[in-house]
């Protein structure tokens, strides 16, 4: 028998190279079993007494049993690796032999023995072509498969009908095409199906109805034609057909869904709508025969003919001196804030104490903080070229480059609601913070007519540009790991300011404009203290308006709690790639961020809330779902039950472990608050 045994492994090793560590394996197993084998004969001889033979038998049928389900989890590692080697890819995944599969391939998850392969998720990975045959229907326990946002080719396989322990099938954006098998009952365990955006064509399988358990089945975008079979489907709670080529009529276990699951097709219902009652009109005038025109109505239109000349001419003649009387009075305006601003550079030195730099003029002083590297004045800054950045509820902000190529962001405030003494206290405190997360403040400059502050510039712009500029073909996305960065980086510097001024300062201004990213790519707040300093009856600009909690919308007065909840909001930024509040519907309607992704929760279709473009990266599921968690408590409703920000912080670095080196430790204490249920009730 070992001859024998030898002689395969000889005829494997010059065969196939790559299957040589299963045949070792099964060699093995066949020694094994030859060796008991003996055993169970000699027992069966020598052992007279009836109850131990059974006995004996039964341990080695257990331990054979133990020996099988190892080698169902080598089968399950083939599999895959000859799907990876049969099908063209970009690279990127991590499988082979010195790595372990259970934890240590890329995609793949096991079952809690360790046993067997239940999940392979392979999001954007770069496969094209068809689906190899005999590989992944190999995997008879797999529960989960996602090939989504790929390049996949070809008809759907007719090999996955082994694949029976299915619960999740996602095929959707890929380029499969040919209709579907007409019998779907082998995938009887399905809960989720979806294959939308691909080419699939002919009907849809009136065998759908089998899949009793189908909670989500998504068809759109492709080119199904043909009527709706009566599906019947009771535990359906997700229904998309829309952008196919059906006709017909939608059937009645199907018209409990909405009308953009069915958009883009020849449809129509079975049943007809009550007419409404027609809105009513005004009465028109039945027309009457005109009089014909008397000498003396004719003399009194000439008449009114001139004096409606008359008067045209005089109003024109009015408005053009109006006009012109308005653009001198702007224009002298200018003339006289440019001479205020304008003066001879006088800097004194720098005192010990205050450590900053200062016009010799009361009233043109340009004050720079402590470990400032700038050398420039109002003189420098008034001949530099500026382009806006953007404009705000506090100001619009300008890049300024100086005559030596400095770029620096000049802040111009408007809307000051207090005075001098209180805005240079203000500026001083908040000059003194220093943290890798907040953006420092360089500089200051205060007269009546003027209020400026000088900050950094950051060349990769504000993670409001990031998100949502140049979205189309050649937009680079913004990947998970940067954005997860940046939500920790920004927690970060928020905990910090809470902590400042005995731990009541207010940032009062957090939104994705004011967050830029620092030179480890982490998140960076800027516009810090001015909330304090502007006028509390000036309303937010209209996109600033959904960071906007909903206590500081009643009483204009911003508080730590409320700025958790814009920083939530800004989460939700990060995870919809969608504004706080943005138009739809052509116009006609306008949607809070936080209220659509509550409605989305509402009917427990969380995919449905992240940005499309993170669909591309693998393994994020759960990262994004436990940061949809913390951003919902953030922006919980009831300002006490929002978490603290040292709290919030410590939730964002469990999600993975970030490393330390970014990491206040002074801000982040110890926590024991977790984050609770996505949605709350109250929200």
């Amino acid at each position: 028998m070992r001859v024998l045994c030898l002689g395969s492994m000889e005829h494997c090793a010059g065969g196939n190279g790559g299957r040589i560590a299963v045949m070792r394996t099964n060699c093995r197993e066949f020694e094994v079993f030859i060796a008991r084998s003996r055993i169970y004969l000699y027992l069966r001889h020598e052992m007279a007494g009836k109850r131990m033979f059974l006995a004996v038998f039964a341990v080695w049928l257990s331990t054979f049993a133990a020996g099988s389900n190892a080698g169902s989890l080598v089968e399950d590692r083939q599999a895959l690796l000859d799907f990876v080697a049969s099908i063209p890819n970009s690279g990127g995944l991590n499988w082979s032999l010195a790595i372990s599969v259970c934890g240590g391939w890329k995609g793949v998850t096991c079952n809690p023995d360790e046993s067997r392969i239940v999940a392979v998720r392979l999001l954007g990975i770069g496969f094209s072509g068809p689906v190899p045959p005999n590989t992944l229907s190999r995997l008879s326990d797999l529960r989960i498969l996602s090939l989504q946002f790929n390049n996949i080719s070809g008809s759907f396989p007719v090999d996955f009908a082994n694949l029976t322990a299915l619960t999740e099938l996602h095929l959707q954006f890929n380029n499969f095409f040919g209709p579907l098998p007409s019998d779907l009952s082998p995938w009887e365990n399905l809960t989720t199906l979806d294959l939308s955006f691909n080419g699939f064509n002919g009907s849809i399988p009136a065998t759908i109805s089998n899949l009793t358990h189908l909670a989500v089945l998504n068809l759109s975008n492709n080119s199904f034609s043909g009527q709706i079979p009566d599906l019947g489907l009771p535990n359906l709670l997700f229904l998309n057909l829309s952008n196919n080529h059906l006709n017909g009529t939608i059937p009645k276990s199907l018209r409990r869904f909405p009308n953009s699951s069915f958009f883009d097709n020849d449809l129509s219902p079975t049943y007809t709508l009550a007419p409404s009652s027609p809105l009513p009109l005004p009465p028109v005038p039945s027309p009457s025969p005109s009089p014909s025109p008397s000498p003396s109505s004719i003399s009194m239109r000439k008449s009114n003919e001139s004096l409606i000349l008359g008067i045209a001419v005089g109003g024109c003649t009015l408005l053009s001196i109006v006009l012109a009387l308005l653009l001198y009075l702007f224009c002298s305006r200018r003339t006289d804030k440019n001479s205020v601003l304008s003066g001879k550079r006088s800097m004194e030195d720098r005192s010990p104490e205050k450590a900053v730099c200062r016009n010799q003029e009361v009233n043109n002083r340009l004050v720079f903080f402590e470990g400032c590297a700038f050398a420039f004045d109002l003189e420098d800054l008034l001949r530099a070229s500026a382009e806006v950045l953007g404009k705000g509820t506090h100001g619009t902000a300008y890049k300024a480059m100086l005559e030596d190529a400095t770029m620096v962001v000049v802040k111009r405030l408007k809307e000051v609601g207090v005075g001098k003494k209180e805005f240079e206290q203000q500026m001083e405190m908040v000059g003194r913070i220093r943290h890798e997360n907040i953006v420092d403040l360089r500089a200051y400059y205060y007269s009546k007519d003027e209020k400026l502050m000088v900050y950094d510039y950051f060349t990769e712009g504000s993670v409001s540009a990031l998100l949502h500029a140049n979205r189309g073909q050649n937009r680079i996305p913004l990947h998970w790991e940067t954005r997860l960065n940046i939500a920790l980086g920004a927690a970060r510097g928020i905990a910090h300011i809470h902590l400042e001024n005995n731990g009541k300062l207010v940032h009062g201004n957090i939104k994705s404009s004011n967050v830029f990213l620092n030179g480890q790519r982490y998140g960076c707040v800027s516009d810090l203290g001015l909330s304090s300093l502007i006028n509390s009856m000036v309303q937010p600009v209209p996109r600033s308006a959904g960071y906007c909690a909903p206590e500081v919308v009643d009483t204009r007065k911003a508080m730590q709690a409320s700025d958790v909840y814009s920083f939530g909001v800004l989460m939700l930024e990060l995870l919809t790639g969608k504004s706080p509040v943005h138009v739809v519907g052509g116009g006609d309607e306008v949607v809070h961020l936080v209220r659509w992704v509550q409605s989305v929760l509402r009917e427990e279709w969380t995919a449905e809330v992240f940005d499309v473009e993170l669909m591309r990266y693998p393994n994020i599921e759960e990262e994004m779902v436990e940061t949809l968690q913390i951003a919902m408590n953030c922006v919980a409703r009831v300002p006490e039950r929002r978490p603290k920000m040292a709290e919030v912080v410590r939730m964002i670095e469990e999600i993975r472990r970030f490393d330390n080196g970014n990491r206040p430790s002074s801000e982040v204490g110890s926590v024991s608050t977790a984050p609770t249920s996505i949605l709350h009730t109250e929200a």
